[in-house]
């Protein structure tokens, strides 16, 4: 499979109406028994998360996405997984299927501000990731987070793996389900760190960081074990969209 050559210097790819698939998503969740809950608006626009409870469950899970406005194949991942609403029988989920759909309405990355909410975290200057930070701080803590993306730069799907702990990876069998659905990115090199097989490890020290991303606020006051899966935005959206799927579900498994 080879890239489409797109994206010069940006996402030129397909653009989704994400009011229309955030209606869907929450419409099937509640079809299949799960709670929704808004913590921000802004005009007809509402953020919220689902939760999926199951009786006597015992890992507690965190799918977030749509954090950019140029990376759909994540609400669209989740949607398909909500249509399915095949998880672990013992899983509490909790899924948040947009997090910018101001960035989606307007077709860029960044939210109405220009401000791009994935560095937001350590001191939140928008309204979203304020709203968003706050709802969290109430939320118990998570076994494992995933936080769905794109990226327009990849040769193929890669994984972050925050897992200060050394607890057992999921990263491995992430990516060797996704490889026979999507490429995996072969760089040594991926965004500036070091890669192997499509797996980055970076750095944890908060100290390095002075533009947090969700993943490591998440690290760092709600979970012990963190996922960042990337689809690679330069080949078909039915790729990315299938990459992203397989990653959640080969990690759940």
């Amino acid at each position: 499979m080879q890239r489409l050559g797109k994206n010069l210097g940006g996402y030129f790819g397909e653009q989704i109406n994400i009011q229309n698939i955030l209606l869907e998503a929450e419409t099937a969740a509640r079809q299949h028994g799960w709670t929704s809950e808004t913590f921000h608006a802004d005009g007809e626009l509402r953020w919220f998360a689902l939760k999926r409870v199951a009786p006597g469950s015992t890992r507690r899970v965190y799918i977030s996405t749509g954090i950019h406005g140029d990376e759909p194949a994540g609400p669209l991942a989740t949607l398909e997984l909500l249509h399915e609403n095949k998880w672990p029988d013992h899983d509490e989920i909790v899924l948040l299927p947009c997090l910018n759909p101001v960035g989606f309405t307007n077709n860029q990355r960044e939210n109405g501000q220009r401000i791009d909410l994935n560095r937001d975290y350590l001191q939140p200057q928008s309204p979203e990731i304020r709203a968003h930070v706050a709802w969290l701080e109430k939320q118990a803590a998570f076994d494992v987070c995933l936080c769905l993306h794109e990226d327009w730069e990849s040769h193929g799907f890669y994984v972050y793996e925050l897992n200060p702990d050394g607890k057992p990876s999921l990263a491995e069998a992430m990516v060797a389900a996704v490889a026979k659905v999507c490429p995996i990115d072969p760089s040594a090199i991926i965004e500036g760190r070091e890669a192997q097989g499509g797996i980055i490890r970076p750095n944890l020290d908060p100290t390095t960081r002075p533009l947090w991303p969700e993943s490591f606020w998440l690290l760092q006051h709600k979970t012990r074990l963190s996922y960042t899966l990337e689809a690679p935005s330069d080949f078909p959206l039915q790729t990315r969209v299938k990459a992203l799927v397989t990653g959640v579900k080969a990690a759940l498994a």
